[in-house]
């Protein structure tokens, strides 16, 4: 058992799908994520989409890449395809335009780079409903103060 980890989580049994073109930020969310979800990386949306045909996710970890190719659209295309209720995206800063128009496009939110255990693995709680009060969203990081 890992250091930090509710063991009442690891029974709970929520899946999460990691979909990142890049091995090794796939591998660090799935070192995060897998002692309390049973984690899947996929590096492609293919991938993603056959697995969910028998597994469908509780929550997906999508990388910008796919946005930048397929547009914001695939927000809502993803959702669908994948019959999951919630997106994050992986960014690199708060900043990111392209992480706050895909949360404008329906992402739950995004995780920001530097990833670190606690702040990926807080935000997946609030998105898999398991916490609250404990994620702000993306807006509200890049809003004119």
């Amino acid at each position: 058992m890992q250091v930090g980890v509710d063991a009442s989580m690891m029974v709970d049994n929520k899946r999460v799908f990691v979909v990142e073109r890049d091995e090794i930020t796939r591998a660090v969310l799935q070192f995060i994520l897998h002692d309390e979800n049973e984690t899947h990386e996929l590096a492609s949306l293919e991938d993603a989409y056959a697995k969910a045909a028998e597994w469908r996710p509780d929550l997906v970890v999508l990388g910008l890449d796919f946005v930048r190719e397929l547009g914001t659209e695939l927000i809502a295309e993803a959702a669908e395809r994948l019959k999951v209720a919630r997106i994050l995206v992986i960014a690199e800063s708060a900043a990111d335009a392209l992480a706050l128009a895909c949360v404008k496009a329906g992402a739950f939110g995004a995780l920001i780079k530097p990833l670190t255990v606690e702040s990926v693995r807080d935000k997946v709680d609030v998105a898999l409903g398991r916490k609250t009060g404990a994620f702000v969203p993306l807006q509200a990081l890049t809003a004119p103060g």
